[in-house]
């Protein structure tokens, strides 16, 4: 996969046909009230210093290599992958939608899955946000695959949205959806009911499901005293200095997930408990919920609300442990060096 070697290595994403406006990262991960956050597929772009495309034509025109995500029926991406690669450029490919769930729901389509072979096969390479993607890839190509968590800009103080501990207070929970039951957005309600009646502490949750989503949360035990409803949409600065006043983020999903969650958490230094996706993983190995038990998750969770040392300990190693595989320069390094293969 080789390619012409730059002091200043920069990538395109594109989405073919898809909904996300044009952007250029120059910046980096650039000021917070940029259109698109540099998280997800557009943190390639940020950290690469590149851009974030829709249109075929426009990527073309970058001159840079191009990481491609398949959406929908894959269609766009097919054509435009001929497209990218009559005019030489370098396509590694990746599915947009990388949830365990999300893959079997996108592939049971014999006429998609055939056309999803097709790409990864005709593809210059796989970049895969989660190993488990990683796997599937090499399952259907064997090489030139590699996974590369989506990074996050944490090695940038612009994007520090912490606070100091003793501002801190209450329980985050980080999932919302009640129809992706991957997600196990009731067990983490219930989980967070226990904790709260044990600490004290407040749970603060979105519901965006209005009076169904208002009486399924009271039915866990969350009363109005217990539990602070969210039910509109943040921007998402808003949305991570919410999250920063909070003691930790809890969560349950087992979708094996790229795992924004965590990256938000992240942005916020806040201990982010439970989830088993790939940022939770690497982030959080000592509170994810990677092969771990629920009982196990309100433990942990537990001691990190009640330990005043051992809390602020877990936020102190937070960056360290983060930044030597999540940072922007890192994953940028793990970028230019998989477009030289």
């Amino acid at each position: 996969m080789a390619q012409k070697d730059s002091p200043h290595f920069r990538l395109t994403v594109l989405n073919p046909a898809g909904r996300d406006q044009e952007q250029h990262f120059a910046d980096g991960a650039g000021e917070t009230a940029e259109p698109h956050p540099p998280t997800n597929f557009h943190a390639y772009a940020a950290c690469a210093r590149g851009s974030f495309h829709r249109e075929v034509k426009r990527a073309i025109g970058e001159e840079t290599p191009v990481l491609l995500l398949l959406r929908g029926d894959f269609g766009a991406a097919e054509r435009a992958l001929a497209a990218l690669q009559k005019e030489r450029r370098v396509v590694a490919i990746s599915l947009k939608e990388t949830g365990l769930h999300q893959i079997a729901d996108q592939l049971r389509d014999p006429a998609r899955l055939a056309r999803f072979l097709r790409i990864v096969n005709r593809a210059d390479g796989c970049i895969a946000p989660t190993p488990e993607a990683a796997d599937l890839y090499r399952a259907i190509r064997g090489n030139r695959v590699e996974f590369i968590p989506t990074p996050y800009p944490i090695d940038d103080r612009r994007w520090d949205f912490s606070r100091p501990a003793g501002e801190r207070s209450g329980i985050f929970v980080g999932t919302r959806e009640w129809k992706v039951l991957s997600r196990n957005h009731l067990t983490a309600l219930c989980v967070a009911r226990q904790l709260s009646e044990q600490t004290g502490e407040r749970v603060t949750v979105f519901n965006f499901d209005r009076r169904k989503g208002a009486r399924l949360i009271a039915g866990t035990g969350l009363t109005s005293g217990k539990v602070r409803l969210l039910d509109r949409r943040l921007s998402y600065p808003s949305y991570l200095r919410e999250i920063a006043r909070h003691k930790i983020v809890l969560q349950c999903d087992t979708s094996f997930v790229p795992g924004q969650v965590a990256g938000d958490a992240l942005l916020c230094r806040v201990p982010c408990v439970g989830g088993n996706g790939a940022i939770d993983r690497l982030a959080f190995p000592d509170s994810c919920g990677f092969a771990r038990a629920i009982g196990d998750i309100e433990k942990t969770a537990l001691r990190l609300l009640n330990d005043g040392a051992h809390y602020r300990e877990s936020v102190a190693k937070l960056e360290t442990v983060a930044s030597s595989r999540l940072s922007f320069r890192v994953v940028a390094e793990q970028l230019r060096d998989f477009f030289r293969l």
